[in-house]
This record gives C-alpha cells, structure tokens and sequence, in this order.
C-alpha cells in the first residue's frame, strides 16, 4: 500500500485520486531509497512504473507552502521529447495537490516561450539534452541550486549521442545532493562509465533480467523472402489478429511512409512517425492513437521510448532493430502493466542473424510461426550454427590457392631465349677497351 510509504499527506491524495493502490515492484524497491536521499541505479523493464518511483519522492523533498521560487531544485533529462512530455503529466497528475510547479524544455518548441517560462523559475526542470543545452548557452537557465539530478533511459540517451550533453549538464548541477538513473536495459560500458561519473556511491536495483522483461508479451517471428512479401504479411496480420491498437516498426523513415501510404490506400485508420516530422504532428499522432481516433500507427524507433498507449496490444517488426536493447524497447509498447501482448518479427534471409543474436542477448527463443496463406518459400536457413546464426558457404584457402596457380599458369611470361639475336647497342667503350665513354650534353653555341 503506498500509505506505508513515508509520503506527504496531500502526495497520498493524490495517489489515491488516480486510484494507485498497490505500488509495482520498482516502485516499492526504490521509492524508500529515494526518500532516505540515495543515489539509486535502477534497471527495469519499461511499463513497470519507473516515473512515479522517483517523481513522488521528489514531490515529497519539495513539498511545502507556496512562496516565491528562486531557483530550480530538480532537474529531469529524457531522450525524447515524447518521454518528457509524458514524464510531465506524471509529475503535475501527483502535484495535484501541492503548490509545486514544473516546466518542460524540448525541441520542436517556440525558443523565445521556453526562456519565458525559464524566468518564472519551475521547483522541477523536465527537458532533452539538446534544448537544455541551447538555453543553457543562451544564459536562460541556471543549474547550480538543483537539488536532485534524474537522467531516465539514460542508456537512449548514450545511444542518441548525448553523452558530451548530459555529462556537461551534469557538470551544472555541481552542488546536488542526490541522483538517480533509471532505465530499462543495463546497457553497456558507456553507460557503465557514466554510473561511475555521475552516481555517488548508489543503491543498484535491477528489479528484471533481461530475460525476464516483457514476460507478458508473447513473441513470435514470421519468415519472409523479401519485403513485398513483409508487406502482405502485415496485411494478414491486420486483417486477422485481434487486436485493440498496433504498432509497426521499420528501421528507415522511407519504409515507414511506404507502409503507411499503403495502410491509407487500403482505408485503414492510421498514422506515421518518425524523425522528418514536426513536434506538431508527432503530438497529432500520438493523441490520436491514444484517444482511438487511429488504430495503427507506422513508425521508426523515434516512436520506441516514452510512448505509454492504453490498448495497444500489438507490434509488429517490419525490420528487426538493430540491437537486443532496441527491441525490448520496442515490443515493450505493448503487454504493459500486466497486459497481455503479442510482439512478432518479420524475418527475411539478411535479418536471421540479428535476430538471432537478440534471441542470445534475451536468453529466449522466440515462437516459429507459420501463416499458410501467405507462406513463402523461406523458412530460416538450411544449417545454423550452436549459436543460432546461419552457416555461411566459403571457399576453402587451399581451393583459394589453387585458383591462384590456375590463373598464374595461364599468364604468360616472358623469357629471354638464348637463340634471340641482341639488338645492336651503340658502345660506349673507349677504343683501348679500358673505360667506359661518358655522353657529352650538346653544349649552346657560344655568344658572339
């Protein structure tokens, strides 16, 4: 119950309000921690509830009567616009009930606006690395009071190449006095380096494996031989599954608007997102998707961090991500919060050793499936090896060798022949045959 937690009256109101009874597994990890003041490292699989894990002990060190802001006390740095965006609402749904103000700072939005709100000084700052950093150049924003640093999905962040960006902003937060870094994957040694920078002496929660995230997402590969034949694949499957909401991935911005000018074409109600569109259609997108003016939505992995969607039960892998922690950020869309959910990944002859590389990384081995009315002639490769990739074809180096020889043998060469008459060379020998004559260059006639 969150009421054993040591929370402000009016923090349990508001939990209450939204109807929160009993805290998810992180939250009732990390909440006591955070509320003792310490730095926390917590790895858990997306939908689990992380935002209220650190936003709600946040609320409770601000909370207090309503006076005149000087400076900003939390600071909140995401890697999408659309994760601040929902980290936001999180942070104003549980300070329902307090006198605590936030502020947003992403691109996409008006500059000049942004400043404005800056000079109103918000209690909590929620933002991307890059706008933060153009208006911390611009002499807008001022991090030194911050009190408490949160870098959420930090290992996206490293990915989307914010490293020099969160460690400078960081850097501004010099006098802190308590962090935490939250995200769904462990991530690799980037991320670990930053764990070492940034967190003093932290409480390491990891609440899921990898091997456990998305237990309640069934997952399933469907092979294919090429992408028209994907194409008629994701057809079936949205003609067929039942399903509420879906979501389907492609690696590429031009793949995304193919597939979706194709759903269009056929009358089917859906929406495309990816990085070529402004901040005012990926809103557009994302609200119609929530509010089911739309029930399929094309994207690229834009799309794969911060998008909490009700009813969306269904992803569907047109091209594989390029790495395990990518697609349990993408199949983590759906089976949130206990639902139930299906993931299925369309698998052509160049994808089968990424996925099965993701399998290694998951410690799983996703369902095989078979749709006999649009089964192609692929089926995975004819021999894999222990590690589940395919078995390649090459060529011995002895056959290799042997080419070479073949080759050389063929070329012919040239040798001198011993009954080849010699040219006639102009001798260079003095008369006594003792040394040799030097050329003498044509001298200039003399001036007269």
């Amino acid at each position: 119950m969150f009421s054993e937690f040591a929370l402000h009256e009016r923090l349990l109101k508001a939990v209450a309000e939204l109807k929160f009874v009993e805290p998810t597994p992180v939250q009732a990890a990390a909440i006591p921690l955070a509320l003792q003041g310490r730095d926390l490292r917590v790895t858990a699989q997306t939908g689990s509830g992380k935002t209220a894990a650190f936003v709600l002990p946040i609320l409770n060190r601000l909370i207090g009567p309503a006076k005149v802001r000087v400076s900003i006390k939390t600071l909140i740095l995401l890697p999408t616009r659309e994760l601040a965006q929902q980290t936001l609402k999180e942070v104003e749904r549980f300070s329902q009930f307090t006198f605590i103000k936030s502020g947003l700072i992403t691109g996409g939005e008006d500059f000049k606006v942004q400043a404005a709100m800056l000079r109103k000084v918000p209690d909590i700052l929620i933002g991307t690395p890059g706008r933060m950093i153009e208006q911390l150049n611009a002499g807008n924003l001022d991090l030194k009071e911050v009190e408490v640093l949160v870098l959420d999905e930090a290992d996206r962040m490293l990915d989307m190449g914010f490293a020099d960006d969160v460690q400078r902003l960081v850097d501004e937060c010099a006098n802190r006095q308590q962090t935490m870094l939250f995200s769904a994957t462990t991530g690799g040694s980037g991320l670990r380096e930053m764990v070492a920078k940034v967190l003093n002496n932290p409480e390491h929660l990891q609440l899921n494996a990898v091997s456990q995230l998305n237990e309640t997402t069934r997952q399933q590969i469907i092979t294919a031989d090429h992408n028209q034949h994907k194409e008629q694949i994701v057809n079936w499957l949205l003609a067929n599954e039942t399903y509420q909401k879906a979501i389907i991935f492609t690696n590429t911005r031009a793949m995304a608007d193919r597939i979706y000018g194709r759903l269009v074409a056929q009358e089917y109600k859906a929406f495309v997102l990816h990085g070529e569109k402004d901040q005012k259609d990926r809103k557009l997108a994302i609200d119609r998707l929530k509010q089911g003016g739309v029930k399929i939505l094309v994207a690229t992995d834009v799309a794969a961090r911060g998008l909490d969607v009700d009813g969306l039960d269904l992803v569907i892998n047109f091209d594989m991500p390029r790495s395990g922690d990518e697609y349990v950020h993408r199949i983590g869309r759906t089976g949130r919060a206990g639902n139930d959910g299906l993931a299925i990944s369309l698998i052509c002859h160049g994808d089968w050793n990424l996925m099965s590389s993701i399998e290694r990384y998951l410690k799983q081995s996703f369902e095989r499936r078979t749709i006999k009315e649009v089964k192609g002639t692929y089926g995975g490769p004819k021999k894999v090896k222990a590690s589940g990739k395919a078995v390649g074809v090459k060529k011995k180096k002895t056959d290799a060798k042997g080419d070479k020889k073949k080759v050389a043998a063929k070329t012919p060469t040239k040798r001198k022949s011993a009954n080849r008459p010699k040219a006639e060379v102009p001798s260079l020998v003095s008369k006594d045959g003792m040394a040799p004559l030097k050329r003498r260059k044509p001298q200039a006639p003399a001036a007269e």
